[in-house]
Protein backbone atom coordinates (compact mmCIF):
# COMPACT_ATOMS: atom_id res chain seq x y z
CA UNK A 1 0.00 0.00 0.00
CA UNK A 2 1.93 3.68 -1.15
CA UNK A 3 0.63 6.88 0.76
CA UNK A 4 -1.92 7.75 -1.36
CA UNK A 5 -3.73 4.50 -0.49
CA UNK A 6 -2.46 5.08 3.37
CA UNK A 7 -4.00 8.51 3.61
CA UNK A 8 -7.53 6.81 2.49
CA UNK A 9 -7.57 4.62 5.50
CA UNK A 10 -6.11 7.64 8.19
CA UNK A 11 -7.35 11.12 8.60
CA UNK A 12 -3.96 11.97 9.66
CA UNK A 13 -1.72 14.72 7.36
CA UNK A 14 1.39 16.23 7.59
CA UNK A 15 3.28 16.39 9.82
CA UNK A 16 1.36 13.70 11.90
CA UNK A 17 0.88 11.19 9.28
CA UNK A 18 3.30 8.58 10.49
CA UNK A 19 3.01 5.37 7.95
CA UNK A 20 5.08 6.03 4.62
CA UNK A 21 4.15 2.42 3.56
CA UNK A 22 2.29 -0.70 4.17
CA UNK A 23 4.78 -4.01 3.42
CA UNK A 24 1.99 -6.85 4.73
CA UNK A 25 -1.58 -6.76 5.76
CA UNK A 26 -3.65 -9.84 6.61
CA UNK A 27 -6.97 -8.26 6.93
CA UNK A 28 -8.51 -9.45 10.42
CA UNK A 29 -5.01 -10.67 11.44
CA UNK A 30 -1.58 -8.25 11.08
CA UNK A 31 0.13 -5.33 9.51
CA UNK A 32 3.52 -4.63 8.94
CA UNK A 33 4.32 -1.01 7.73
CA UNK A 34 7.14 1.28 7.57
CA UNK A 35 7.87 4.72 8.94
CA UNK A 36 11.60 6.17 7.32
CA UNK A 37 12.68 8.61 10.02
CA UNK A 38 14.59 11.88 8.09
CA UNK A 39 16.30 14.90 9.96
CA UNK A 40 14.33 17.26 7.98
CA UNK A 41 11.58 16.42 10.00
CA UNK A 42 10.15 19.07 12.35
CA UNK A 43 9.91 16.79 15.69
CA UNK A 44 14.22 16.88 15.51
CA UNK A 45 14.37 20.56 15.57
CA UNK A 46 13.23 20.69 19.66
CA UNK A 47 13.60 16.78 20.29
CA UNK A 48 16.60 16.83 21.08
CA UNK A 49 18.38 19.85 19.15
CA UNK A 50 21.88 18.29 20.09
CA UNK A 51 20.55 14.64 20.22
CA UNK A 52 17.54 13.85 17.42
CA UNK A 53 15.81 10.53 18.77
CA UNK A 54 11.77 10.12 17.41
CA UNK A 55 10.07 10.92 20.88
CA UNK A 56 8.17 7.65 22.19
CA UNK A 57 5.12 8.96 22.44
CA UNK A 58 5.05 9.42 18.35
CA UNK A 59 6.72 5.82 17.92
CA UNK A 60 3.51 4.89 19.94
CA UNK A 61 1.64 6.91 17.80
CA UNK A 62 2.94 5.07 14.43
CA UNK A 63 2.16 2.18 15.90
CA UNK A 64 -1.66 3.33 16.26
CA UNK A 65 -2.03 4.62 13.18
CA UNK A 66 -0.91 1.09 11.76
CA UNK A 67 -3.12 -0.62 13.96
CA UNK A 68 -5.81 1.48 12.33
CA UNK A 69 -4.97 0.91 8.87
CA UNK A 70 -5.48 -2.77 9.90
CA UNK A 71 -8.86 -2.63 11.75
CA UNK A 72 -10.06 -0.13 8.69
CA UNK A 73 -9.23 -3.19 6.41
CA UNK A 74 -10.35 -5.91 8.49
CA UNK A 75 -14.13 -4.59 8.87
CA UNK A 76 -13.80 -2.49 4.92
CA UNK A 77 -14.74 1.02 5.98
CA UNK A 78 -12.80 4.24 5.67
CA UNK A 79 -12.80 7.54 7.74
CA UNK A 80 -14.78 8.71 4.69
CA UNK A 81 -17.65 6.15 5.84
CA UNK A 82 -17.87 8.54 8.61
CA UNK A 83 -16.08 6.05 11.17
CA UNK A 84 -12.75 7.26 13.11
CA UNK A 85 -10.05 5.00 15.66
CA UNK A 86 -9.01 6.94 18.45
CA UNK A 87 -6.14 5.58 20.89
CA UNK A 88 -8.12 4.41 23.91
CA UNK A 89 -5.06 2.67 25.60
CA UNK A 90 -1.99 1.40 26.04
CA UNK A 91 -0.47 -0.72 28.50
CA UNK A 92 3.06 -2.86 28.96
CA UNK A 93 4.72 -0.31 26.88
CA UNK A 94 8.44 -0.50 26.81
CA UNK A 95 10.94 1.15 24.70
CA UNK A 96 14.07 -0.88 24.50
CA UNK A 97 16.54 1.57 21.52
CA UNK A 98 15.66 4.90 20.27
CA UNK A 99 15.10 5.79 16.90
CA UNK A 100 17.07 8.02 15.05
CA UNK A 101 17.35 9.81 12.05
CA UNK A 102 17.84 7.79 9.04
CA UNK A 103 16.25 4.82 10.43
CA UNK A 104 13.19 2.22 9.03
CA UNK A 105 10.87 1.62 11.20
CA UNK A 106 9.13 -1.63 10.69
CA UNK A 107 5.32 -1.17 12.55
CA UNK A 108 4.14 -4.59 13.32
CA UNK A 109 0.90 -4.92 14.44
CA UNK A 110 -1.83 -7.94 15.39
CA UNK A 111 -4.92 -8.23 16.12
CA UNK A 112 -5.56 -9.44 19.75
CA UNK A 113 -9.36 -8.68 20.30
CA UNK A 114 -12.37 -6.92 19.57
CA UNK A 115 -15.35 -6.06 21.86
CA UNK A 116 -18.47 -3.75 20.91
CA UNK A 117 -16.00 -1.45 19.27
CA UNK A 118 -12.46 -1.76 20.99
CA UNK A 119 -9.55 -3.50 19.43
CA UNK A 120 -7.35 -4.80 21.17
CA UNK A 121 -3.86 -5.01 19.29
CA UNK A 122 -0.58 -6.07 20.15
CA UNK A 123 2.08 -3.35 18.78
CA UNK A 124 6.02 -3.46 17.99
CA UNK A 125 8.50 -1.12 16.40
CA UNK A 126 11.85 -2.45 14.82
CA UNK A 127 14.76 -1.17 13.01
CA UNK A 128 16.88 -3.83 11.09
CA UNK A 129 15.33 -6.92 13.48
CA UNK A 130 15.99 -5.02 16.72
CA UNK A 131 12.78 -4.08 18.77
CA UNK A 132 12.97 -0.62 19.95
CA UNK A 133 9.35 -0.38 21.55
CA UNK A 134 6.37 -2.72 22.23
CA UNK A 135 2.86 -2.11 23.43
CA UNK A 136 -0.58 -3.73 23.77
CA UNK A 137 -2.48 -1.10 22.61
CA UNK A 138 -6.85 -0.19 22.53
CA UNK A 139 -7.98 2.03 19.95
CA UNK A 140 -11.81 2.90 19.88
CA UNK A 141 -13.62 2.65 16.45
CA UNK A 142 -16.58 5.57 16.79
Amino acid sequence: MDIDEIKTYLPHRYPFLLVDRVLDLIPGKSIIALKNLSISEPVFEGHFPHLSVFPGVMLLEAMAQASGILGFKTVNKTPADGSIYYLAGADNVRFKRPCVPGDSIHLHSEILGERRGIWKFGVRAEVEGTLCASATILCADR
